[in-house]
C-alpha cells in the first residue's frame, strides 16, 4: 500500500499542473508513486496548451468553434480530476490516452 504523504504528495502534484510537475521534480523525484501521476499531470498540461491553441484557430468559425471549444475544454477538465482522484486513490492507474503519452517521458 503507499503511504498517505506520497498520496497528498501526489495529489497535490496533480491539483497544481504545471507548478506540481516542478515542485515533484525538485522535492519528491524519487518517489515513483508522485512521479507516476506528476508525468501524467504534465501531459494534461500539454494537451491543455495544445487545446487552446487550437481553439485560438478554431474559435472565429461560429457554432462548430465553439462546441469544439466546449468539448476540449471538459476533456482537459475531466482528465484533470480524474488524475486527482487516481492520485488519492493509493493505486498506479493510467487516464486513458493521456497515460499511454506519460509512459514514454524517462526523467
Amino acid at each position: 500500500m503507499i503511504r498517505k504523504k506520497s498520496r497528498t504528495n501526489a495529489f497535490i502534484t496533480t491539483f497544481f499542473s504545471i507548478f506540481g510537475f516542478i515542485t515533484a521534480l525538485l522535492l519528491w523525484k524519487k518517489d515513483k508513486y508522485v512521479m507516476h501521476y506528476a508525468k501524467q499531470s504534465l501531459v494534461i498540461f500539454l494537451f491543455a496548451v495544445l487545446s487552446s491553441i487550437i481553439l485560438t484557430i478554431l474559435g472565429w468559425i461560429p457554432i462548430l468553434g465553439w462546441v469544439i471549444a466546449l468539448g476540449l475544454r471538459v476533456l482537459v477538465f475531466v482528465a484533470w480530476v480524474y488524475n486527482w482522484t487516481y492520485a488519492l486513490s493509493g493505486e498506479k492507474k493510467y487516464i486513458p490516452v493521456i497515460g499511454e503519452y506519460a509512459k514514454k517521458i524517462d526523467l
